[in-house]
């Protein structure tokens, strides 16, 4: 009985201080990568913005279904069993957002676009922001993000830079 008791409190013990040490890794994480593309603003807002023209550089829109939504084109099914899909919220001027919508979250994401050298050079950031709740396993599992999530961006980009500067 002594043993079940000390196991018991030793496991309470333990996740109190694991919460504990969770409180201190911050809420908010945001993964980006960039890329200097040889091209115009426009002609990269272009590629951004249209969903059906992603299947030439985003890695994840080779096998993906386009996604409507009330008749209009808003973004791809990544998958749909899932329901894992990315959406375009909104295109401005030197911004594409995006969000990734999964099953028990959302997940901002997008593209900016900064000018770098006159006309005819852009730097394209791709950025992802997640907001974490404050429960341990997802405050720890933050620290897999960048290593997830880094390569698929930059290969996106990679990508996007090939097709653009052909």
């Amino acid at each position: 009985m002594r043993f079940i008791r000390l196991i018991i409190i030793s496991l309470v013990f333990f996740s109190i201080i694991i919460t504990v040490i969770s409180l201190f890794i911050p809420s908010h994480v945001t993964i980006s990568r960039a890329v200097q593309i040889g091209n115009s603003r426009d002609a990269v807002i272009e590629e951004l913005s249209d969903p059906s023209r992603w299947k030439d550089w985003y890695p994840a829109a080779k096998t993906a279904d386009l996604y409507f939504e009330n008749g209009r084109l808003r973004g791809l099914i990544l998958d749909e069993f899932k329901k894992r899909y990315i959406v375009i919220n909104e295109v401005k001027e030197s911004e594409v957002t995006a969000e990734y919508v999964l099953p028990s979250r959302r997940v901002k994401t997008g593209w900016r676009i900064a000018p770098s050298e006159g006309d005819r050079l852009v730097t394209v950031q791709r950025y992802m922001d997640f907001n974490l709740r404050w429960y341990p396993w997802e405050k720890f599992s933050s620290f897999m993000f960048e290593r997830l999530y880094g390569p698929q961006l930059q290969q996106g980009l990679n990508n996007l830079k090939l097709l653009l500067e052909k």
